[in-house]
């Protein structure tokens, strides 16, 4: 019941279906005798509201303090070993990112960007650690391969041998992802592979959970050095959703923190 109710509350506070229940609310109070003021002020909100979360300048404002928190891991030089931080760990912990279930489709193409960008940094990082575990996390629908047996799937297509694959399918989020990967690999350090703009939240819960867990972040949305040009400050249905992903992780931090959950 918690597990929906926080899906329900988060999902009517991002931008757009704010500003559309704003926006309906308005324009149903412009019909009233007495609320007409109140109305206008609703339908201006919902366009501000609009306006700003879908602004290319803003949205990347908002998700790029997430993203800086970790560096990305650089290449690893042929020949040369990973760094000790990473060689120590015996496993690969990919977190779930989506994925839909289109007959016909290879388990890559099943896969959000988020996910396919996540168990491409695993896979990368497999390759580099041949001694580790991949552990690939998420369940799925009733009758469906689970998440966990896409990200495999799509892995082994990658060239990770399918006796190196360590599947929970049975977490519904990123708190149950971190008891379960507790339950496995007890005190052992991990690799933690998730987008950037995730990977704060998860590492929180990570630790709050007991998992020693070296952070390797992948599928930035503000990739730092890129050249700007004036199209940065123009608006997109992508900054919705970069402002969407931005105000989702700050309110699972503070979800997480009022329950005691981040380490």
């Amino acid at each position: 019941m918690t597990f929906l109710l926080k899906k329900f509350v988060s999902f009517w506070l991002m931008p757009l279906p704010l500003s559309l229940a704003l926006l309906i609310a308005g324009i149903a109070l412009l019909f009233t005798a007495r609320r007409t003021r109140l109305g206008r002020a609703l339908v201006i909100a919902s366009a501000l509201l609009l306006l700003v979360s879908s602004n290319k300048a803003v949205s990347t404002a908002m998700i790029r303090p997430l993203e800086r928190e970790y560096p990305a891991l650089a290449d690893f030089n042929i020949g040369r070993p990973p760094p000790e931080t990473l060689a120590r760990c015996r496993y690969i912990v990919v977190l779930g990112g989506g994925h839909g279930d289109t007959p016909g489709f290879s388990a890559l193409n099943k896969l959000s960007h988020s996910a396919r960008a996540r168990i491409t940094e695993a896979a990368r990082l497999a390759h580099a650690l041949p001694h580790a575990k991949l552990v690939t996390c998420g369940g799925g629908a009733p009758g469906q391969p689970s998440h966990a047996e896409l990200l495999a799937q799509t892995a082994a297509s990658l060239g990770i041998d399918h006796s190196r694959f360590v599947l929970l399918a049975s977490p519904r989020d990123t708190h149950e992802e971190a008891l379960a990967v507790r339950e496995l690999v007890g005190r052992e350090p991990v690799i933690l592979v998730t987008s950037a703009w995730h990977l704060p939240r998860a590492l929180g819960l990570m630790r709050g959970a007991g998992v020693e867990a070296v952070p390797a972040p992948c599928d930035h949305m503000a990739r730092p050095g890129e050249q700007r040009s004036w199209t940065d400050y123009t608006w997109d249905s992508d900054a919705i959703g970069r402002s969407s992903r931005a105000i989702a992780e700050r309110l699972g931090q503070i979800w997480a923190r009022l329950r005691g959950q981040l380490g």
